[in-house]
């Protein structure tokens, strides 16, 4: 899967996740537990983490931050499946839950079929090394 497929698929799929993110952020059954509002919580938190990257057009870095993010999205879809029954028997709590592991498991799925040496040729230089190449760098500026 190339880069441009992988991300086009993983916008879809976040969407899905904001989706459920803004569920559970307004259920009035979760609001007094802080273990759960960390599932919604950590939802925002990857998908905002990857839309500067998204809107720079920048496919390396969004497929890199949104891979380092999957542990967390894995660890928040596990523990809403383990826990939720606890807070609403209800059938939205329940395919929420199906649907946010149908999430983590479609963006592993993701990252498994990914060309990950076409993503590696796509990097930018990180902004250490732009700014090592700097001339600026080499002035001597007195202390004042």
């Amino acid at each position: 899967m190339s880069p441009e497929e992988a991300v086009g698929r993983l916008n879809t799929i976040l969407a899905h996740a904001w989706m459920i993110r803004t569920f559970l952020k307004h259920a009035d059954e979760i609001q007094e537990s802080e273990d759960m509002l960390d599932v919604p919580r950590t939802l925002y938190d990857s998908i905002r983490a990857v839309e500067p990257a998204h809107q720079r057009g920048d496919l390396a870095e969004f497929l890199r931050r949104l891979k380092g993010k999957l542990p967390k999205l894995r660890r928040a879809a596990d523990y809403f499946a383990a826990h939720f029954r606890e807070f609403s028997p209800h059938t939205n709590f329940e395919m929420a839950s199906a649907s946010l592991l149908g999430v983590v498991r479609a963006m592993e799925e993701v990252f498994v079929n990914v060309n990950w040496d076409e993503v590696r040729s796509l990097a930018r230089p990180s902004p250490t090394e732009s700014a090592a190449a700097d001339p600026l760098d080499d002035l001597e500026i007195p202390e004042v």
